[in-house]
Formats: structure tokens, C-alpha cells, sequence
């Protein structure tokens, strides 16, 4: 059998001719006939050419990848316990769902505290400012995605430098204005973005506090491609700094664009390049310009790779690394990149625990790590938390919060139109009615809570039912605290489960 999907996706809402007839090795139909109008990937292709490689559908979706991985956390279950209570005291009063603890802290030099022991990984897009409100109100981190000054109307650059990018600081303040001491909003950077000074921007002119810097994801182990519509606009990005091809100051290209014969201009996002030296010196720059926290993301490349972003890591005393692995969600990534590259979550977390295990006793100090790709319910995070134990800190959930955003902002638009599916009316019509733990929120936060938008309560219910649900798992193992989650709570159902678990899997 092929892990792999046919040559069909909603990334570029292509199908097979004969999707009951499929070859598994090349993902094609069995018979190819003359007079098909080529709705599969390859004919799209033989119109569309190397624009194929990337989706068509982004805009304003989220895809992720279709790729059936062979093993995944579904091949543990939760482990159970009826004696002791680790955490609480004996009083079947005290020892009780409610009272399990989720509150967690991470960071070296400025700890950070987080209600429950999930992160939203970095977005900017689609609803991002209730994506951001919604982490505050629920008191865990934020990430701002990477190249969020294009999103700004007023850019400017002078000197390749960004001088001008006020919608920063709007980013900013859809966390802030809800933060009540849990959790913190930050800024991703890659390479172009440092190099075009927008961490120095954002700490001096906006107030940004927290700083990630990328080094991959897992549905993006390289940086995007992007189009360019015109030879005008291709000169503009690469004056501001952007490596552009085909080189649109080149007199030959200039010439060739007149004639219809240029490719087209594209904008390529550099390679992370970062030496070691560079990082250290970058980071000490940035902590003297008021930055107080700094965090790297990583995906699942090689496990030399791995090893060496967590020495880096403790080098640097970075508060947290967020590794992302297959199976995860983009906005604008290689379609193919999306389904065939990466380790998948539960195996790099495997191979991480190795590593991890391996600094840990060379004393060095090691930074707080979470685990992103794929997660959506709290059975899965449960299971990630326990096989990274006592390691990994926090689990993030990305495309599943937005979807919470999106769905809840859409829904607080049907109210106000009287137009409640008739799923949701067997609840009411109205807000208080339909979003329960808004009560909650008005005990947080008094009457404003009444001022909040749906999408951002959204997000809130969506991970306070999370939270819930891993209140649950912990108290059924008799841990009142999310400190004492560990190993034992998980136990492998497949021999595959049970390599991961040795770190045998890939050996």
C-alpha cells in the first residue's frame, strides 16, 4: 500500500478520473485515456507548469498535510491509575478533576507563566487578531508568524532597514490589551526578517518583548517562493532587500520581460544561514535592546540538526524551542513538501527524548522545548506531553485554534444575521447562550468580557475544553499536577509504539 495520497488534493481542488482505479506507486489512474481534460496534478501541470508546486487554494485557507503516516499517536493509549494521589492530598474531596494544576512556567533568564501547557504556534493570517486575544484571555503564548511587516499597507525601507511598520504593533496589542499574566505574544523572525532589522523595529518603535527565530516548519523546510506581478514591482521587493529571480535589474531580463519571454519574477526567501557565532552575538543584541525572552523553531530535519539547535539553544539560554513535526499545517508551503518531508511528530519526538536524555547528562542547561504538528484534541497532547516527560513542557496547537477563530467568529456573524444552523440552535440564539464559558470570561475580566468578540472567545472555549479534557487523563493517573505527567501515563499498542518509546524506531 502507498502512504501516500493520489495524485488528487484540495490544495489545488484537482481529482482523479477514476479514483476507484488508482496505481499506489505513482498515484495516478490505472489507465490514462486521450481524451482526458487532465484534472489530476499532472494535467493541471501540463497547463500550469512549476506554479503547481505550490497550493492554489492558500488565501484564505489553512491546509495541512494528506499524507497517511504509518505510525502517529493513535498507536499509544493513556495510562490508568486507582491508588494514590501524586500532587494532592488523599481526600477523594481534594484529589478531584478541578484540582489538577495545569499552571506551568518556562524560561531561563525571565520565566514566563502558562495556565495550561499548550503554545499557539506562529500564524499571521486569516483571523489572527482573535487568534492572538483568545491565547491571552486563556493565558498561554502566542507566536507571531514570520514576514508579518508585508502585511502592513504602510511598509517603508529605507537602506534595505524597515522604518515603517506600525501594524506591528496592532499584532501586538491583540494579545496584550487581554494579557492577565499568563503567556506572552512573539514575534517570529527568519533570516530576511532579521536581516531587514524588524526585531530591532519591533522592540524600539512597538514594544515586543519575545522574539523567535525560524529555522524551519514542518510543512516549510524551506522558505516560500512567492510571485511577483510585474518587472516595476520585482525591482521595488528587491531594493527593499529581497532576493529576487530572475534578476529584474539585469538589462537582459529587463529586455527579455519587454519581449514576453522573462520566467516570471519570483521573491525567494533566503535559507536560515545563521552561524552559530552570529546567533550568540544577534541574541545579546537584541536582550540589550530590551528583548526579555527569546525562543527558536525548529522542524524535524536530520537528528544532527536537532542536536545542534539544542546545544545552540543552551548556549544561548533560550527560554524555548518549539519543535514542529510532519503532519502540520501552512498557509503557503510546497504541496509535495507538505505530504513527503520531515520526521512525523511522534517519531521526532521519540529521537528528541534521546537527544534530550544525552545533554541532560552532560549537565548542560537545557531550554524548555514544545512539541507542534498535527495536535487537535487533548488525547493527543496528553500522549505528547508523557513520551516527552520530563523534557517537553508544552504541546502547540496551531491550525486547530484558528479553526476554533474562524468557526466562532462565523458563528457570532450568523447570530447577528438571525440565522443560527440549526446545529447550534437546540442551544439559543444569542451569544450568552451559545458560548457558555463566557461567564468565566466575565469573571476574568468583569464586564468587557461582554465587549469580546466571538472568534476570540472561540479560541478561549476551544482550549478550555482542552484543558478540561486533560484535567481528566492526569487525575485518571492520579497526578494533580501537570509536573507529574510522565512516561508510564502511555503505553504502546503496536510494536512500532513500542520502538518510539525505546528509541529504537528508527535503529
Amino acid at each position: 500500500m502507498s502512504y501516500s495520497p493520489a495524485l488528487s488534493s484540495s490544495f489545488n481542488r484537482t481529482k482523479m478520473r477514476d479514483a476507484a482505479h488508482v496505481c499506489g506507486f505513482s498515484g495516478m489512474c490505472a489507465m490514462c485515456t486521450a481524451d482526458c481534460i487532465g484534472s489530476c496534478e499532472i494535467g493541471l501541470s501540463a497547463v500550469r507548469g512549476m506554479e503547481m508546486v505550490y497550493p492554489t487554494t492558500t488565501g484564505e485557507n489553512q491546509i495541512a498535510s494528506e499524507k497517511t503516516y504509518p505510525v502517529d499517536y493513535s498507536h499509544f493509549n493513556i495510562n490508568g491509575r486507582v491508588f494514590g494521589a501524586v500532587g494532592a492530598p488523599l481526600d477523594a474531596d481534594k484529589a478531584t478533576i478541578y484540582h489538577v494544576n495545569l499552571e506551568t512556567e518556562i524560561g531561563t533568564l525571565n520565566p514566563v507563566r502558562l495556565a495550561m501547557p499548550i503554545v499557539l504556534p506562529a500564524l499571521i493570517k486569516l483571523n489572527w487578531p482573535d487568534y492572538f486575544g483568545g491565547a491571552a484571555m486563556a493565558g498561554v503564548n502566542a507566536v507571531i508568524g514570520e514576514g508579518a511587516v508585508s502585511k502592513d499597507p504602510t511598509l517603508r525601507y529605507e537602506n534595505g532597514k524597515v522604518v515603517h511598520a506600525p501594524k506591528l504593533r496592532e499584532m501586538l496589542d491583540a494579545f496584550n490589551r487581554y494579557d492577565r499574566g499568563y503567556g506572552q505574544i512573539v514575534l517570529q523572525v527568519n533570516y530576511d526578517d532579521d536581516a531587514q532589522g524588524v526585531p530591532d523595529y519591533a522592540i524600539r518603535e512597538c514594544g515586543a518583548k519575545a522574539i523567535e527565530f525560524k529555522f524551519g516548519q514542518s510543512a516549510k523546510g524551506t522558505q516560500p517562493a512567492n510571485l511577483v506581478g510585474s518587472l516595476e514591482d520585482a525591482l521595488k521587493k528587491q531594493e527593499q532587500g529581497f532576493l529576487v529571480l530572475p534578476d529584474p535589474s539585469d538589462p537582459a531580463v529587463q529586455d527579455a520581460y519587454k519581449r514576453k519571454a522573462c520566467p516570471a519574477f519570483h521573491t525567494y526567501g533566503r535559507l536560515p544561514l545563521w552561524s552559530e557565532e552570529y546567533l550568540l552575538s544577534r541574541i545579546d543584541q537584541l536582550r540589550n535592546m530590551g528583548m526579555t525572552n527569546v525562543y527558536f523553531k525548529m522542524a524535524g530535519f536530520d537528528p544532527e540538526d536537532l542536536e545542534h539547535i539544542l546545544r545552540l539553544a543552551s548556549k544561548a539560554q533560550v527560554d524555548m524551542v518549539t519543535f514542529d513535526g510532519a503532519g502540520g499545517g501552512s498557509g503557503y508551503s510546497p504541496c509535495k513538501m507538505m505530504n513527503e518531508w520531515c520526521l512525523p511528530t511522534v517519531v521526532m519526538e521519540s529521537i528528541l527524548y534521546g537527544i534530550l536524555k544525552k545533554l541532560r547528562a552532560e549537565e548542560l542547561p537545557l531550554p524548555h522545548i514544545a512539541i507542534t504538528g498535527g495536535f487537535a484534541t487533548e488525547d493527543q497532547i496528553y500522549k505528547a506531553l508523557a513520551l516527552g516527560a520530563p523534557f517537553v513542557s508544552a504541546v502547540g496547537v496551531c491550525r486547530a485554534s484558528m479553526a476554533a477563530a474562524m468557526s466562532a467568529k462565523k458563528i457570532g456573524e450568523l447570530i447577528k444575521a438571525g440565522k443560527v444552523p440549526p446545529e447550534l440552535a437546540r442551544y439559543g440564539n444569542t451569544v450568552d447562550e451559545l458560548f457558555s464559558d463566557l461567564p468565566e470570561l466575565r469573571g476574568l475580566y468583569g464586564e468587557q468580557a461582554n465587549t469580546f468578540s466571538t472568534g476570540a472567545i472561540g479560541v478561549y472555549s476551544y482550549l478550555n475544553r482542552l484543558a478540561y479534557g486533560l484535567r481528566h487523563f492526569a487525575a485518571l493517573n492520579r497526578k494533580f499536577d501537570v509536573r507529574y505527567i510522565e512516561r508510564r501515563d502511555i503505553f504502546p499498542l503496536t510494536r512500532d509504539a513500542l520502538d518510539l518509546l525505546n528509541g529504537t524506531w528508527m535503529k
